[in-house]
C-alpha cells in the first residue's frame, strides 16, 4: 500500500522502478522477518530473538536501536517500519513490569498490521543454541514443522490457531517445487500443554532438533533425532485478529494463479487422477476372446447340436427292452 501523499504516476525513472517493485505480483516474494525491541529489553528476550534470526537467516533482518512503540495501542509505527524495509513479518521483544519478557509475532498485508500474537517467554526454561554442544544446521534450509496438540485444530481457540499460522509464515522460507532429502537436517516441534478441567492450554513448547540418519542393515536408514536448541516455553498473552475487509482483501487470488479444471478429470483423497470415458455402442459380437484348450468345441458337442431333439415326452427303448422317459 502506498502511502496517501505518493503521486499516482512516477516523476522520473527511479520512482517508476520504486513503485514497480513494490507493486501487486502474481507471485509474491518470499517474506522477510524484521526484529526490532523496545526501549526495555531484558537480557533472555535478547537471546531468544538473537536465536530466532539464527534459524530465520538470511531471510530476517535486525535492528538494534531502541523504539518506544506499543504494537496494540498505536501500529503505525511498525506499518512504517515494514513499508521501509519491505518486510511482511516482524518480531518485537519488550520488557516491562507489567508484561514480562514479551514477544510479538506481528504479520502484515500491504504495509498493514494484519494481526498480532503476544507470546510471554518463561525465563526458567530457556536454553539458547550455543548451550548445546553439537552441529548446527547449515544456514537457509527450510526445516520440518511438525505441530502436536488439539488446541491448534480446534477452532475455538483463536490464540493456539493464529500462533500456528504465524510459525508456519516465520519458518516456511522459500517455496520449493522439488526438495532434496539431504536438505532435511532439523525440525521444530512446536507442541501445545495440555487441557486441565476442560480450560485451554495456555503455554506453547518450541524445540528444535537435528535429523540423523543411520544405518539399519535395511534400504530404509534408521531415522533419529538429537536436540540443537532452543528450547523456549511461551505463555499465549494478547491478540490482535484481522479485521474482516482485511482479511478478505489478503486471502484474494490473482487471475491465472489457479489451475484450469479439465472435464470429466477429478482427483481422489489419495491424490490419484480419476477419469470417466465416455464410449460408444459396443459390438460383443466381434470380440475376441483368449483363446483356451478347454473351451474350443468338441465333436460330441457338434453331434448334440445337429442330433433332432427330443420331447419330453418322447420315450427311449433299449436294449434290453426297458423303457424310460428322459427330459432334456
Amino acid at each position: 500500500m502506498l502511502p496517501d501523499d505518493c503521486p499516482s504516476k512516477p516523476r522520473n525513472a527511479r520512482s517508476k522502478r520504486a513503485l514497480e517493485k513494490r507493486a501487486p505480483l502474481v507471485t509474491e516474494n518470499v517474506k522477510i522477518t524484521l526484529f526490532l525491541r523496545y526501549t526495555s529489553c531484558s537480557e533472555i528476550l535478547q537471546l531468544v530473538m538473537k536465536d530466532l534470526q539464527s534459524l530465520k537467516r538470511p531471510l530476517a533482518i535486525s535492528f538494534t536501536k531502541k523504539n518506544d512503540i506499543h504494537p496494540f495501542d498505536d501500529p503505525s509505527s511498525l506499518e512504517f517500519f515494514s513499508e521501509k524495509n519491505d518486510t511482511s513479518l516482524m518480531v518485537y521483544g519488550s520488557h516491562s513490569k507489567k508484561r514480562l519478557h514479551a514477544l510479538t509475532l506481528i504479520r502484515f498485508f500491504s504495509s498493514r498490521v494484519l494481526d498480532m500474537l503476544e507470546l510471554y517467554v518463561d525465563p526458567e526454561t530457556v536454553r539458547t543454541l550455543s548451550q548445546f554442544k553439537n552441529a548446527k544446521a547449515a544456514v537457509g534450509l527450510k526445516p520440518l514443522l511438525a505441530f502436536s496438540g488439539t488446541s491448534f485444530e480446534s477452532p475455538t481457540h483463536n490464540a493456539f490457531t493464529l500462533a500456528k499460522s504465524l510459525f508456519i509464515d516465520l519458518f516456511r522460507g522459500q517455496d520449493a517445487s522439488l526438495v532434496d532429502v539431504e536438505g532435511l537436517q532439523y525440525i521444530i516441534s512446536i507442541c501445545a500443554g495440555e487441557e486441565v478441567d476442560g480450560q485451554p492450554a495456555s503455554k506453547i513448547h518450541f524445540r528444535c532438533y537435528l535429523i540423523k540418519t543411520k544405518r539399519s542393515g535395511f534400504k530404509t536408514p534408521r531415522v533419529e533425532v538429537e536436540e540443537m536448541g532452543p528450547r523456549i516455553d511461551f505463555r499465549v498473552g494478547r491478540l490482535k485478529e484481522a479485521d474482516d475487509a482485511i482479511w478478505k482483501e489478503a486471502l484474494k487470488k490473482p487471475r491465472g494463479v489457479e489451475a484450469k479444471t479439465k472435464k470429466n478429470v477429478e482427483t481422489d483423497i489419495i491424490g490419484d487422477k480419476v477419469g470417466r470415458i465416455h464410449l460408444g455402442k459396443q459390438d460383443l459380437s466381434n470380440l475376441q476372446t483368449r483363446k483356451m484348450k478347454g473351451l474350443k468345441r468338441t465333436r460330441d458337442v457338434k453331434d448334440v447340436d445337429d442330433a433332432t431333439m427330443v420331447d419330453d415326452d418322447d420315450v427311449v427303448s433299449n436294449d434290453d427292452g426297458e423303457t424310460k422317459k428322459v427330459r432334456l
